[in-house]
Formats: C-alpha cells, sequence, structure tokens
C-alpha cells in the first residue's frame, strides 16, 4: 500500500524560461510596437518618416551647419546649412535683452537660485516644507531687489531694458506664484455657502475664462491705470504681470475646484467631528488632498502660462521670442529665421519638458496609494 501510493506522488515541474521572444529587446518590441496589426502598420509608417526627415534634418543642423565667424559670410558659403553663427553672435541678447553687460550676472544668480530651489523642491519635497515656503514668498522678493536694482548698492536697471529669456522667465515665474493662492481663493469662493462672495468669484472666473490673454494683455495695459489714482503709474512690465496673474488665475481657480469635489465627503465629516473650523479644515485636511489630485492639472496650466507669455510683445515686452523675431529684421541677418525660431522651440521645449518632469517627481513622492 505505501509503495502504490509512493508511486503515484506527483513530482512539480520545474519553472521554465519565458520564450526568447517573448523577453528583451524583441519582447519590448512585440509588446508596444508590433503587438496587432494596426500598431505594426503604424511603427512603420513611422519609421518611413523618420528616414525622410532625420537625415536631412541632421543634415541642415550639424553636418552642413556653421558655427563659426563673426558674420553672414561664413554661412553663405554653406547654403544648405543652419547658421548657428547668427544664435551665437545675438546668444547675449536672447537672454538678457538690453540688460546692461556688466550687470548680466545678477539675471545668471537669480535664474541659479531658482533652479536650486526648484531641484531640491522636487527631490527633497517630504523634508523640506520650508524650501516651498522660501520659493513661494522669499525668492519673489529676492529676485526683484537683484533684477530691478536699486538697493544694497546694486545698480538700478530699468524695465524697459529687460528682455529676451529673462522677461520670459520673470513674467512666467510671478503668473505662477502669484495666481496659485488666487487661484485658491477664488475656488473657495465659488463654493462658499455666501451669496455675494460666490457670485462675485463665479463672475470672475467666467469672464476671464471667456477672453483670450491678448484681451486680458491689452486691457491691463490700456485699463489698468485709468483705475489707479492720479499721478500713480504703472509700467509695462508690472501691467502685464498683473494681467498674465488675473488670467491664468481663473484656470488655477477651476483646477483646484475639480480636485476639492474630488476628495471625499467623509474627509469634510471627519473634519467637522474633529470640531475643526473652516480655514483649519480646508488647510489642514481638505486643500493639501485636493492639491495632490490635481498636479498634473496644476503643472499643465503652468506650461501653457510659460508658452503664452510669447504674449506680451502685444504690450511692447520684448520676450525671448521677440528679440529673435526683431534680430532676424537686421540686415546683417536677414534670411536666418529658421535657425532663430528652432532655437526658440529648443529653448521652450526643455524648460516645459522639465517642468513636467518635476511634477512627476513630485507626484511619486507624494503617492499614498498601495496599488501596485
Amino acid at each position: 500500500m505505501t509503495d502504490q501510493s509512493q508511486a503515484h506522488v506527483f513530482t512539480p515541474t520545474p519553472p521554465q524560461p519565458p520564450p526568447a521572444n517573448m523577453v528583451g529587446v524583441v519582447g519590448w518590441l512585440r509588446a508596444n510596437l508590433f503587438n496587432g496589426w494596426f500598431n505594426s502598420l503604424l511603427t512603420v509608417f513611422s519609421l518611413y518618416l523618420l528616414y525622410l526627415t532625420l537625415p536631412p534634418l541632421v543634415s541642415w543642423a550639424f553636418i552642413n551647419a556653421t558655427f563659426s565667424g563673426t558674420d553672414r559670410t561664413m554661412c553663405e558659403a554653406s547654403p544648405h546649412g543652419a547658421c548657428w553663427t547668427f544664435i551665437k553672435m545675438r546668444f547675449n541678447q536672447i537672454l538678457f535683452g538690453f540688460y546692461p553687460e556688466g550687470e548680466q550676472w545678477r539675471p545668471i544668480v537669480t535664474f541659479l537660485i531658482g533652479l536650486g530651489g526648484l531641484i531640491g523642491t522636487a527631490f527633497r519635497f517630504a523634508g523640506k516644507r520650508w524650501l516651498v515656503l522660501f520659493m513661494l514668498t522669499g525668492f519673489p522678493i529676492i529676485a526683484f531687489f537683484l533684477l530691478a536694482g536699486g538697493y544694497f548698492g546694486l545698480t538700478e536697471v530699468e524695465t524697459a531694458k529687460w528682455g529676451g529669456l529673462t522677461v520670459t522667465l520673470v513674467v512666467s515665474v510671478t503668473g505662477i506664484v502669484a495666481s496659485f493662492p488666487i487661484g485658491i481663493m477664488l475656488a473657495l469662493g465659488r463654493r462658499s455657502q455666501m451669496p455675494i462672495v460666490r457670485s462675485a468669484c463665479v463672475v470672475f472666473i467666467e469672464v476671464v475664462r471667456g477672453v483670450p490673454l491678448i484681451s486680458v494683455l491689452f486691457m491691463a495695459s490700456v485699463m489698468l491705470p485709468l483705475f489707479l489714482p492720479e499721478g500713480m503709474t504703472f509700467n509695462k512690465l508690472l501691467r502685464a504681470l498683473v494681467g498674465v496673474t488675473l488670467f491664468t488665475a481663473a484656470y488655477m481657480a477651476e483646477v483646484v475646484r475639480g480636485g476639492l469635489q474630488a476628495v471625499p465627503k467623509g474627509q469634510y465629516e471627519g473634519a467637522a467631528a474633529l470640531g475643526l473650523g473652516y480655514w483649519k479644515m480646508m488647510i489642514l485636511i481638505i486643500l493639501p488632498q485636493a492639491l495632490k489630485l490635481v498636479i498634473p492639472s496644476i503643472v499643465n496650466s503652468f506650461i501653457s502660462l510659460f508658452k503664452d507669455t510669447t504674449l506680451v510683445y502685444i504690450v511692447g515686452l520684448f520676450d525671448v521670442l521677440e528679440i529673435i523675431r526683431v534680430s532676424t529684421k537686421d540686415a546683417n541677418w536677414i534670411g536666418f529665421e529658421k535657425e532663430g525660431y528652432v532655437f526658440a522651440a529648443l529653448m521652450f521645449w526643455v524648460f516645459c519638458f522639465a517642468m513636467s518632469r518635476v511634477s512627476l517627481r513630485i507626484e511619486k513622492r507624494l503617492d499614498t496609494s498601495h496599488r501596485k
């Protein structure tokens, strides 16, 4: 009996390695690019488009391009390649506009401080809340004193001399920092139980979101001085900052409102059961959860704002794109618009890609889900 039972003991088969065409590079290609006839057709078509466009682009941008020289003479000797000499000769102006050359270290220091704070916020967010507070409050003050000057022995530089990437970053960073708290207050006001506050917030949000940014900039440039006391004037940059901030705040309010609505009702009830007042409940319980849920939408609004800063040329500001456009009208550099716009597109892509990576990093650090 014992011998029969031992004869029928099941011996499990050891696990076998997966097929060679399911792992490694081949497996990745099958799973992502050739996992069906339609995706395979799209992959082949995309490869064909790359074959048609990539070699000429590489040839124009690198192989036949001109990097040396100080005028267009060298570029005319290689008419089939890009003239990066134009970018080299105008690079200082593209970055700083008409900022005095001896004071250009100030925008550089401001940029490095902001970049360091952004990196520290992304990689040390959990234990560096003071850094976030500094980026929202202290950094704008430091940036103002560094760029404008007139204090602490720094030479005063009028905003009319600001330009290029400096203006683009000033407008976008100021719009981001200032619109965020205003957007939160508008979102809370729209959900308020007080009819006057709720109605005022709804009217502001819907009116601003119903017009293009260019109209808001025109209104800020032309109409804003009419509402100021006699003798008080704002320069063009400050007017543009007000318009961009109010425009972005209206969109930010709707993003935050979506996050507030996504927070479970039990969180509100739990906070009320603890005896927390309205503002303590919002600051300690509701807003942290709501903002975490809408981080992608918030960053998307910031990226849109960064790209929309190119519209400030309408009110007479020389942002990075306007500096390039004006530079191509110079008789010495007529005909090299492509190089300027390609370089501008690359700059915008770098900044927008960096913002998206930072948002992903923050999302990962704040993720409290238990999904695997």
